[in-house]
Parts: C-alpha cells; structure tokens; sequence
C-alpha cells in the first residue's frame, strides 16, 4: 500500500515538473525570404514598453538598478531608473525636446536617447544596403550598421555612428516571444569608456499609430 502511495506521488510529482517546464520555442524561419520585406512587416510597431533590470559599467566601478522604459516609433522616449525603490534619474524626449532630471548635459542626453531608440527599434532602417555575408546579413545605413542572422532576421549586433564620430555598439542576446514578436531579452551597449547592460523582465509591443 504505502510502495503505491510513494509510486503515484513520484508520478504526479514528474507530470507537475513537466508541466512547470518551460516549453522550448524555435525561432521563426525566414531563410529564403527578402530581407527587407521581413524587416517593414516590424514597422507595425509604434511603441514599447518594458520593465529592465540595469548594470552600469565605468573605470571598474558597477552600479545596478530597475528601469521602466516607453519608447515610441517617433522617437518619444520616457525612462526612469530606480535603485532600491528610489527614483535616482528620468529622462523624457517628447517631440525632439529633452528634460531629464538630475539633469546630464545635452550631449549625454541626445546620445542616450537616440542610443536608446535605434537600439529598441532595430528594424526601422530606411535606405540600406544587404550584405550577404555567409551565415549573416549586415544592414548599411547612413547612421547605422545592423547584423541579422540570415535565417531568423534576429539582431546580432550594432553598430551607430554618432554625428560627432562617436560609435555606440550593441550586441544582443537572448531571444524571447511576447504576442508572436521576437525580441532580445539582453542588450549591451558600450561605448570607449563604459556599457551598460539591459535585462528585459517584461515588454509589451503597442500597435498602429
């Protein structure tokens, strides 16, 4: 009796873990599709927002906090960061014009945000050039160069030049689906001096205009 007992116990243990497991989820395949086609059926995105855990990296000092980030198409951004529970820095763009409190100096704060915007819509490239490139594509901006995985159009890296000369790179990592749209749940980005490291903990994709 108790040997049955331990039995169906171990059974409905495994079926609960297997049920609890995450389920693997495959990146789509657009291998034989045109590049740019699959890149504008993203544009349908006009905004999103996500909660991030942060890692600030400078001359060997690291600063950790949480942020929460809304970030539109149009390049409207609103981000605030906290560190436990406080609100320590935001930023707001709204139609080009800049507010930040503690405020950072203007060059900072342009970069940051248009480092931010490029860096989340990945996809909205106008006026490009493919490069075939074995197993990947690199996308060839004015202002920026893309590479995408040749099979799943998933970013890879990034690289944005700045209008001083400046470049920011971007690597992501880390896929995850969220309403059938893929996006990287780690992004890192750095420049000469520093990098900071964004952990997505949750995103929402708006729609439309």
């Amino acid at each position: 009796m108790y040997r049955n007992v331990l039995t169906l116990f171990s059974l409905s243990l495994i079926l609960f873990l297997l049920s609890c497991a995450p389920r693997k989820v495959e990146l789509p395949v657009y291998k034989y599709a045109n590049i740019q086609e699959v890149l504008h059926s993203k544009n349908k995105v006009s905004k999103i927002d996500s909660e991030l855990s942060i890692v600030y990296e400078k001359d060997g000092i690291r600063l950790k906090g949480d942020g929460i980030l809304n970030i539109s198409k149009n390049g409207d951004i609103n981000l605030r960061i906290y560190y436990l529970g406080f609100l320590t820095f935001e930023l707001v763009s709204e139609n080009g014009v800049i507010n930040n409190t503690p405020v950072i100096d203007r060059k900072s704060a342009l970069t940051l945000a248009k480092g931010l915007k490029d860096c989340f819509f990945w996809w909205d490239l106008i006026d490009f050039d493919a490069e075939d490139k074995g197993d990947v594509y690199i996308l060839k901006g004015k202002t920026r160069e893309l590479w995408v995985d040749k099979k799943t159009v998933f970013p890879l890296r990034q690289t944005i030049f700045l209008a001083d000369g400046r470049k920011l790179y971007i690597f992501y990592e880390k896929p995850i689906e969220k309403n059938e749209i893929w996006f990287p749940s780690k992004i890192r980005i750095e420049n000469p001096t520093s990098s900071v490291t964004l952990k997505i903990k949750d995103i929402s994709f708006n729609l439309g205009v």
